[in-house]
């Protein structure tokens, strides 16, 4: 793995504008670059065995309406190396699961915590959370936005290929899910080219897809879509693909199989990837689905370096929320 310690990024305070953290859209580019430095360092610490206890005596609550593994232990061992604590709570556990409205739940919920997590369907539920509590609101999870595991997927190619400008990533799938939207957001934050390739009928969301090509003209950045997989992966830094059938789409599977079956991720079409791509996969992976074995096994992927990338992109946006 390459190591990269310094950011070319202009940098007057590590502070960011928001209070909450919910989507890679709302954050300028050079938040997103602080929030990746913040991570290389916090790493680095780790790694190095010293203590980094920047939030001692804070507490996060972590609610959660779709299960999870990355998600619940990152966090939850984030929170502890960084100092502090954290509380699960399932949704089927806590009143909100038996009719509290969300905005009583987000009054009460900022009166004991420091900052909540929240990892659930509908977008809107979580900027209404946002919108109500008085702590820091972070996205583990929406149907829509993915943004904490996209700042892992940064932090990943930027150890792997010591740059993100000018890079080429391509997603290959279900455009119309929240690991695309992201890495769109994500991609042209950070200067990167960025193609998705997706039969008709699973573009990305229009209003998303049209607010990153905008900003796409001030970072210099590519924007593609098209159901074209090979042309999509032509040249391409970095390869992406998530699962066809998410939490929530079972009773789609057999369609969504059909129609992503072009979209395989496998050797042939790697083929026509840069010779050195990196191939990256959030998990879990349906192997022999969105993506073969040897690829995901095999010498191009970064995909447990991805994972574990989790915890320190993580540990970064809960210092900078909620150190202040």
């Amino acid at each position: 793995m390459q190591s990269v310690l310094k950011l070319d990024a202009k940098q007057n305070t590590k502070k960011l504008s928001k209070k909450d953290f919910l989507t890679l859209g709302s954050f300028t580019s050079n938040e997103i670059m602080i929030m990746l430095e913040e991570a290389i360092e916090i790493k680095s610490m780790q790694k190095s065995g010293k203590a980094h206890p920047y939030l001692q005596g804070k507490v996060l609550g972590m609610i959660f309406d779709k299960s999870s593994t990355r998600t619940r232990v990152s966090f939850e061992v984030g929170m502890l190396q960084l100092g502090g604590n954290a509380i699960f709570l399932s949704s089927k556990d806590i009143q909100i699961g038996r009719g509290e409205t969300i905005q009583d739940t987000a009054k009460v919920l900022s009166r004991y915590v420091d900052g909540l997590m929240i990892r659930t369907f509908a977008h809107d539920s979580i900027e209404e959370f946002a919108e109500h509590s008085t702590v820091p609101v972070i996205n583990g999870l929406t149907d829509t936005h993915h943004p904490a595991q996209v700042m892992a997927d940064l932090l990943t190619i930027l150890e792997h290929k010591g740059r993100l400008k000018g890079l080429k990533m391509c997603y290959l799938g279900d455009g119309n899910n929240n690991m695309c939207h992201s890495l769109l957001e994500g991609a042209v934050k950070v200067g990167m080219d960025i193609s998705i390739a997706c039969p008709a009928g699973y573009e990305p969301d229009n209003s998303i897809l049209e607010s990153v090509k905008g900003e796409a003209k001030l970072t210099g950045s590519k924007v593609e879509c098209s159901s074209d997989p090979k042309a999509m992966i032509l040249g391409a830094d970095v390869v992406v693909t998530d699962v066809w059938t998410s939490m929530g789409q079972e009773d789609e599977k057999a369609d969504r199989l059909k129609a992503f079956s072009p979209y395989q991720v496998n050797e042939e079409l790697c083929k026509l990837a840069d010779k050195d791509y990196i191939f990256l996969h959030c998990l879990p992976a349906h192997r022999g689905e969105e993506v073969t074995a040897s690829i995901i096994d095999g010498p191009h992927s970064v995909v447990f370096d991805e994972a574990e990338n989790r915890l320190h992109a993580q540990k970064a946006i809960l210092k900078l929320l909620l150190e202040r």
